[in-house]
């Protein structure tokens, strides 16, 4: 009901989500009291469960095609920039916060990826969004949620956690090229296959018209679950089955985006003769599909995006704060963001008005909760348990307040720019 007013305030519904969940916390009222240690195992689900969810949106939104140039950036951040930023947060891990190698690069592996839940407010908004900024970084935190796991993977084998073999030989052959590429390859095969049956289906025999959502659904837990089976990365898995459901709608439309009369049609009651007949005609099925099952994943997305978000709120306490580590928090989003992004990204990349924004944009969130459950799961323990819980709530705390509080100007001054830059051009 506040959707529109706040829209006009500088925050964002993450950070009151947040705030909220604060209030609901040990910091408030004491209504919602969770320990993120004793109770990883749930949050590490709840958190993988929301994570899966923005991905499959993301790469639903993604409607280029991957041979085109504006894949580049986001490449190069999710990889290059990933990289450089694990490189320069494990030696700050290392020589400011005095852990160990194999805890400061499992802390970079952590804190390495932006987030898709929490930056929603600075991804596209649609399949017909055509913005590079939002493009680039919507590719970004649909690609790092994936590609920051062999990072993890790799301070757990630090840490005697995880066997990465003699010289890290069996961390790159399975950790990272085995993991990353049986990921993609697993949700572009599923995606692909799932989608041309479903409209094979639909168009030849007029049968499996509806339940777009259990179909939405359905794909992202075969995906995962294929993946994980393969040893692949789930996350990576589901992401390209959005980016495969996409690209058969982009290659049978052919248009800049799809048809109106498809996307009301999708937002109609999943029964009835029109929507049967945009749903069944081969003109209008493909985009039907897509456009569906975009529409019902974002709903339930921001459903578990602010369960999530606000039971992350609620474990916000004293003990979860380190308060001798805000340099690092400062110097991760004002020194180790931007020199990571500057360092791997050339100026063609992206106009004057997108790097500082993008620069500055590394949101933290959801994403990086999850890889911290998920060390705890694997067998992080003790002092060393506590220390790093203590350093990723404090930097997703104030990515949710830092980043919450700017994002609606900065954005407002970009849009303006853009409008400027159209008008002149």
């Amino acid at each position: 009901m506040l959707g529109s007013y706040i829209e006009r305030l500088p925050l964002t519904t993450s950070l009151l989500y947040v705030a909220t969940g604060a209030v609901l916390g040990p910091l408030g009222f004491g209504v919602l009291l969770l320990n993120p240690i004793k109770h990883s195992a749930a949050l590490e689900l709840a958190s993988k469960v929301a994570v899966l969810l923005s991905l499959f949106v993301a790469g639903l939104k993604l409607r280029s095609a991957l041979t085109h140039r504006r894949w580049h950036l986001p490449v190069r951040l999710a990889t290059m920039t990933m990289t450089v930023t694990v490189v320069l947060v494990a030696l700050l891990g290392m020589y400011g916060l005095g852990l160990s190698l194999g805890a400061a690069v499992l802390l970079a592996g952590i804190l390495a990826p932006t987030d898709p839940v929490l930056a929603s407010d600075v991804t596209v908004e649609s399949a017909a969004d055509r913005d590079r900024l939002r493009f680039a970084l919507t590719g970004e935190a649909g690609l790092n949620d994936g590609t920051a796991f062999p990072f993890v993977m790799l301070g757990l084998g630090l840490l005697g956690l995880h066997e990465i073999g003699p010289y890290g030989v069996r961390w790159l052959a399975v950790d990272v090229a085995w993991g990353i590429g049986a990921g993609l390859a697993t949700g572009a095969a599923l995606g692909t296959a799932t989608g041309r049956v479903v409209l094979f289906l639909r168009t030849r025999k007029k049968e499996a018209v509806g339940l777009d959502d259990l179909l939405a659904l359905g794909l992202i837990a075969l995906s995962y679950g294929v993946a994980e089976l393969l040893h692949g990365y789930g996350f990576l898995a589901v992401f390209a089955a959005g980016l495969a459901l996409r690209r058969i709608e982009r290659t049978e439309t052919g248009a800049a985006e799809p048809p109106p009369d498809v996307a009301a049609a999708a937002l109609a009651a999943a029964t009835g003769d029109a929507v049967d007949a945009v749903a069944t005609s081969e003109e209008t099925a493909h985009a039907y599909m897509a456009e569906a099952a975009l529409g019902f994943t974002e709903q339930i997305e921001r459903v578990a995006s602010v369960g999530v978000v606000l039971v992350m709120g609620s474990m916000l306490t004293r003990a979860t704060f380190d308060l001798n580590a805000w340099w690092f928090v400062l110097a991760l989003f004002l020194i180790v963001r931007p020199l990571a992004v500057l360092f791997t990204t050339h100026v063609r990349n992206s106009a004057p008005s997108q790097r500082p924004l993008i620069c500055w944009f590394g949101i933290r969130g959801v994403g990086s909760v999850y890889y911290l459950m998920y060390a705890l799961q694997h067998g992080v323990r003790g002092e060393l348990a506590q220390q790093l819980t203590a350093l990723t709530f404090t930097v997703v705390a104030s990515s949710a307040v830092l980043h919450g509080i700017s994002v609606t100007p900065l954005m407002k001054r970009y849009n303006r720019l853009r409008k400027q830059q159209a008008l002149t051009e």
